[in-house]
C-alpha cells in the first residue's frame, strides 16, 4: 500500500513541476511512479507529453503507443502517437495509426484531418484531397483541415486554391500561427511581390524576432532589385543572430555586386564557418572561389573550387573561376584543360571559347587561338573582349585589314577605350616596321 501511495504522490509532484514547466524534474518523478506502477495508461501518456516538450520525439512516441497499448479507448493518445511518429519522419506508420484509429471511431474527425497532412507529404496528393472532404462531411470549421489542404495544394503549384485554404484557416482560427507567411510565400511563388511583402508583413508583426521569417522578406527584396533595402534587413537579422548562415550568405553576394570583396570575404567566410553540411548554401564554395581570385588569393580560391566541383562534377562556372585563377598563376596550359571542360559541358560557352583563346595565345598558338575567338564571336557578336583579342590576334599573324576591322568593331562598342584607340593609331606602325624587317631581310639575303 505504501508503494502505491508514494506512486501517487510522485504523480502529483511531476504535476506541480509540470505547471512550472520544470520538464525534466516533473519527468523523473513520473519515471519513479512508473517503476511502481508500469500499467498506468494515464501515466504514459503524461509521460509522452513531457518528452514532447523535451523534443525527444522517439521517446514520446514509444510512451503515447505504450499508453494506447494499455487502454485503446482514448483516441487522443492515438492522435499524439501520430504526430510524434510524423515528427520522427515514420510517415507510413503514422498513417496506420490514423487509419486504425478511423476504423475504431469512423465519426472522429482528426483522424481524417491529420491524414491530409502525411498523404500531402508522402506525394499522394489526390488522396489527400479525398481524405479532405471526408473531414469536410464531419467538420466544416476545421482550421487544420484547410492549412493541410492548403500545403497539399501549394505543392502542386495550385498557388490560388491554396491562398483560399489558408485565407479560410485566418477567419475560421486568427490566432493561427504561420499562416500569413505561407499566404506571402504562395503570392511570391506567383509573382506579386507587393502582396507577398504585405502578409510577410503581418507575419512579422506576430514574430518580430523571428530571423528566417526576415530572411525570406529580405530574399524577396532582392528578388525585386531592391538591393539596399536587403542589405539593411539582413544586417539586422546578424544583429539578432550573428551567425545566422544564409543572411551572411546573401550579404556576402551583396558585397560582391558592390565590388567590396574584403567586406564580401568577412560574410562568405562566417557562413563557410558556421554552415553545416546539410544547410550549407549551395552557392557559397562558388562565390568563394570568385571572391579570393579577386582579392588574388589563388591557392585558397582553388580549395574551394574544389569542394564545389565534389558537389557537381559538371559545374561550368566552377571550372571558369578556375581556369582564370591558373591563368593568373601562369599556367595557360593547366588553365586550357580547364576552359576545354567547360565546352565539353556547354559547347557554346562565349566566355570558355574566348578565355581558351588567350591560353593558346600565352603558348603561342595564335592561329588556333583566333578559331576559339571566332567561335566566341558567333555566339555572341557583340562581345567586346573577344573582339579586341581578335583584334591582337590578326596583327600577330599580320593580317592587317582584319585586325583593323576587328579594333573598330570593338571601338563602337567601347568608344571610349583608351588602350584601344592607342592600338588602332599604331597599327600602321606595326605592318610599316614589319614590311621594314621583310625589306632589310631581304636586302641583306640578297647582298651577301
Amino acid at each position: 500500500m505504501n508503494d502505491w501511495l508514494e506512486a501517487e504522490q510522485r504523480v502529483e509532484r511531476a504535476q506541480r513541476f509540470t505547471e512550472s514547466q520544470r520538464w525534466a524534474e516533473a519527468l523523473a518523478e513520473l519515471d519513479a511512479a512508473l517503476a511502481i506502477n508500469p500499467d498506468n495508461a494515464t501515466w504514459h501518456a503524461q509521460r509522452g507529453l513531457l518528452l514532447e516538450e523535451l523534443e525527444r520525439w522517439e521517446e514520446a512516441g514509444k510512451a503515447f503507443e505504450t499508453s494506447r497499448n494499455l487502454d485503446p479507448s482514448d483516441p487522443e493518445v492515438s492522435v499524439a502517437l501520430g504526430q510524434m511518429l510524423v515528427r520522427s519522419e515514420r510517415l507510413g506508420q503514422a498513417l496506420t495509426v490514423y487509419e486504425q484509429l478511423a476504423k475504431r471511431y469512423p465519426d472522429y474527425e482528426p483522424a481524417y484531418c491529420f491524414r491530409i497532412h502525411i498523404l500531402s507529404e508522402l506525394g499522394r496528393h489526390e488522396q489527400a484531397e479525398e481524405m479532405f472532404y471526408l473531414a469536410q462531411e464531419l467538420d466544416e470549421s476545421c482550421p487544420r483541415c484547410f492549412m493541410h489542404m492548403g500545403g497539399s495544394l501549394a505543392a502542386r503549384g495550385q498557388f490560388e486554391r491554396a491562398i483560399y485554404c489558408w485565407e479560410r484557416v485566418l477567419e475560421l482560427d486568427p490566432d493561427e500561427f504561420g499562416v500569413n507567411r505561407r499566404i506571402g510565400h504562395a503570392y511570391r511563388s506567383q509573382g506579386d511581390l507587393e502582396k507577398a511583402r504585405d502578409y510577410y508583413l503581418r507575419e512579422m508583426r506576430e514574430d518580430p524576432g523571428n530571423t528566417d521569417l526576415l530572411f525570406e522578406l529580405a530574399d524577396m527584396m532582392l528578388d525585386s532589385g531592391q538591393v539596399a533595402m536587403a542589405a539593411a534587413k539582413l544586417a539586422h537579422i546578424l544583429e539578432l543572430d550573428p551567425e545566422h548562415v544564409n543572411a551572411n550568405y546573401a550579404l556576402g553576394k551583396i558585397w560582391m555586386l558592390r565590388g567590396q570583396m574584403d567586406k564580401a570575404r568577412e560574410h562568405l567566410m562566417a557562413a563557410d564557418t558556421l554552415s553545416k553540411a546539410e544547410t550549407r548554401p549551395a552557392g557559397l564554395d562558388i562565390l568563394l572561389g570568385e571572391n579570393l581570385f579577386q582579392l588574388g588569393r589563388f591557392s585558397a580560391s582553388q580549395r574551394h573550387l574544389a569542394r564545389a566541383l565534389e558537389r557537381n562534377p559538371r559545374h561550368p562556372e566552377a571550372f571558369i573561376i578556375r581556369g582564370n585563377c591558373l591563368l593568373a598563376m601562369d599556367k595557360p596550359e593547366k588553365a586550357a584543360d580547364s576552359f576545354r571542360r567547360v565546352l565539353a559541358i556547354e559547347s557554346d560557352h562565349a566566355f570558355a571559347h574566348h578565355q581558351l583563346c588567350v591560353c593558346l595565345y600565352r603558348s603561342g598558338q595564335y592561329e588556333a587561338g583566333l578559331s576559339h575567338c571566332h567561335e566566341a564571336l558567333r555566339i555572341k557578336p557583340d562581345f567586346p573582349a573577344a573582339l579586341s583579342t581578335s583584334a591582337i590576334g590578326h596583327l600577330r599573324l599580320g593580317q592587317w585589314r582584319e585586325a583593323r576591322r576587328m579594333l573598330k568593331k570593338s571601338l563602337q562598342c567601347d568608344p571610349n577605350n583608351a588602350d584601344l584607340q592607342r592600338l588602332l593609331k599604331r597599327l600602321w606602325w606595326f605592318r610599316i616596321r614589319r614590311i621594314a624587317r621583310r625589306a632589310v631581310g631581304w636586302i641583306w639575303k640578297n647582298t651577301t
